[in-house]
């Protein structure tokens, strides 16, 4: 129980060493407080959770203080057992010289070849490398690192700590993509059991092969990945909707004997055992889905083509020296040749701090160009969502004002409509949103941009907050969206969906990835990640005899023997037409959509000429409007037949 609420009833889950568990959940449904249980800062109202006493545990600490101590130093705190050998060590090297004094320190340091002493400073950085850090920022002082950078020194300490389990609440959150493909392939290679909560699938989908669920206060545990998950839940949820509707037909049967045979003497003991069949039967509860939340972007009011280009452009930030006023250029991406045109959906890539960011903000118009011309198409109309764009709310108004401050004129109960759809029922729609969750602010801030209806959206890092849930129904808005795209995120899965091509930010550059967000991990471990990738830190070196294997699981079978040459290569020409078809098909898949909505459009614009009283006198305004939507939806028809045509001829030729 938290307070009055119930999270978990009666719940008994078994997990074994050495699972990789993904525990998942809508927000509020106690994933959290299960995780504090297992750190025994709570406690369970009734039962017992149970695992090896010796078991070294791991976590990350929520809060990081402002130290002067260095982020490596810092960093290697994690591995406490060899902080308390070094001060141990260090107590006995500044007292007197005596034999059982010699004794302690040759035994003292016996420990620390044991705890991998000798190389925890090659291991600390290999891993703060690993996580985003450059060498140099690694001896600057904790205190000087914003709160992001702080939770990825935190989660530095969790991963320096040898450890049996292992408790990782959201570790992605304040990682960029390049630090997630690093903990991905760092996780895949601990030796210890893994907890961990994370909304990110294709995350999930490539660390755990155990999922729990919790839903409706209970723990469900499913093998394999986060989409093994979803496949065996949709399987259960079709069966449960087959044994209730088996159920309610035997039901009713036995009611409807009991109701017409229940006064008869010559019925009356078949009535009565039908009646105790009616009492003793289980009411089966339907087996539910989360309730479904979805939107989509309103169509674009223009298009201008371009929408913007930009020749020779510096991007950064101006500094001015407080005591001189002297400005001084600090350049981030330079001599940038970029345009954008309608319809374009654009994955930006690059290692944090390469000026992903600093370039969307320069698109936005937050940052001016430090040189060179950036030129907008006139009607361009920008939906920007900053990585920080939750702070920038008015914390003690309500989603209304917030709605009502950028369509001042509008009714309140279609502002209140508009809210609704965005999961703002009620008196939420008037209340504070300061006692709101991370992914109700996100939520918020994604709707106030859907109602400017923009043309180009530029989104830094959007899924930050938000549960599957939203950030399903997000990705299927970004997939239908009609405008020009431009998306920074670490979320593969959403990038996979809506975007058709890449552009790379690296060495102070702008320029096209060629290959897909496969291609883009191989060439993280060729150039940035590739140091050190062989070797696992200590962190995950599980005392594996600490822990009974219980299992009855047996274990994998040994992998087969590489195959011949011939069929290695046949694999990977597969692949590589596989990567070439995807966005392809991604694209036919979108055109698809779009033409079945222009043919509604159409024909609801047709039904509406069929009407004899629009061709009145009163109606010609809305006549001439009707007819001029009929034009474009029939040329915007074969337009986007055309597209469709030339990329099934782009498939065909694909093989």
């Amino acid at each position: 129980m938290r307070g009055i609420k119930p999270l978990l009833e009666q719940v008994d889950v078994t997990l074994n060493p050495g699972d990789k568990i993904g525990l998942i959940g809508a927000n509020g449904a106690g994933k959290s407080s299960l995780f504090a249980m297992m750190r025994g800062e709570l406690h369970p109202d009734q039962g017992e959770i149970d695992f090896p006493a010796k078991w070294r545990v791991a976590y990350v600490a929520q809060e990081t203080p402002p130290l002067d101590r260095a982020a490596l130093d810092y960093a290697i705190d994690g591995d406490v057992t060899l902080r308390k050998l070094e001060a141990e060590l260090a107590r006995l090297e500044s007292e007197p010289a005596t034999s059982e004094n010699g004794i302690a320190i040759g035994e003292i340091y016996s420990a620390l070849a044991d705890a991998d002493a000798y190389t925890v400073q090659s291991r600390g950085e290999q891993l703060l490398l690993g996580l985003g850090f450059t060498l140099d920022q690694m001896q600057q002082p904790v205190a000087s690192f914003s709160g992001g950078w702080r939770m990825r020194l935190n989660l530095a300490q969790a991963l320096m700590c040898p450890s049996d389990l292992l408790l990782l609440d959201e570790p992605t959150n304040h990682l960029d993509l390049d630090a997630i493909i690093w903990l991905e392939d760092w996780l895949k290679r601990y030796a210890g059991t893994l907890l961990i909560i994370s909304h990110d699938r294709d995350f999930l989908d490539e660390v755990v092969n155990v999922v729990v669920h919790i839903d409706e206060r209970k723990l469900k545990r499913y093998s394999g990945n986060y989409s093994s998950f979803e496949r065996q839940r949709a399987a259960q949820m079709i069966l449960a909707a087959g044994a209730l509707e088996k159920q309610q037909r035997k039901r009713a049967h036995l009611e409807s004997f009991v109701n017409r045979f229940k006064a008869q003497a010559s019925k009356a003991r078949q009535a009565q055992s039908r009646m105790k069949a009616l009492a003793k039967m289980e009411e089966l509860a339907p087996l539910r889905a989360a309730a479904e939340f979805s939107f989509e972007f309103r169509e674009p009011l223009s298009a201008p083509n371009p929408l913007l280009v930009m020749e020779d452009v510096d991007a950064g930030y101006k500094i001015e020296n407080e005591a001189t006023g002297a400005v001084t250029h600090k350049t981030i991406v330079n001599g940038i040749k970029f345009s954008l045109q309608i319809g374009q959906r654009i994955g930006l890539l690059g290692q944090n701090g390469a000026g992903k960011s600093t370039l969307i903000k320069t698109i936005a118009g937050e940052l001016m160009p430090l040189s060179g011309d950036a030129t907008m198409g006139k009607g361009l109309n920008i939906g920007y969502f900053a990585q920080h764009q939750v702070e920038m709310l008015r914390h003690d108004e309500s989603p209304l004002w917030h709605l009502a401050k950028i369509a001042p004129t509008v009714r309140e109960q279609e502002l209140r409509n508009f809210l609704g759809g965005f999961n703002f029922p009620g008196n939420m729609v008037t209340a504070s949103i300061a006692p709101f969750s991370g992914g109700e602010k996100a939520r918020l801030a994604l709707a106030l941009i859907v109602w400017q209806r923009p043309n180009l959206l530029l989104l830094d890092e959007p899924t930050n907050h938000l549960d599957l849930e939203t950030r399903e129904a997000l990705t299927e808005a970004l997939a239908q969206f009609e405008g020009t795209l431009v998306v920074v995120s670490h979320d593969r899965h959403l990038l996979r969906a809506t975007t058709d091509e890449f552009i790379i930010v690296a060495d102070g550059k702008l320029q096209p990835f060629d290959g897909d967000l496969d291609d883009y991990k191989d060439w993280l471990f060729k150039t940035k990640l590739g140091k050190g990738t062989d070797v696992l830190p200590a962190a995950g070196k599980a005392n594996k005899t600490d822990f009974p294997v219980t299992s009855s699981v047996p274990a994998p079978a040994a992998a087969p023997a590489a195959p011949v040459r011939d069929k290695r290569q046949e694999a990977e020409d597969r692949q590589k037409a596989a990567a070439l078809r995807k966005p392809i098909e991604n694209k036919i898949k979108r055109q698809e959509e779009q033409i079945a909505k222009r043919n509604a459009q159409k024909a609801e614009t047709e039904e509406k000429l069929g009407e004899p009283t629009i061709y009145d006198a009163a109606n010609k305004a809305k006549l001439k409007q009707l007819l001029a939507d009929q034009t474009f939806f029939t040329k915007d028809l074969a337009q986007l037949e055309a597209e469709w045509l030339d990329l099934q001829d782009q498939l065909e030729k694909l093989g």
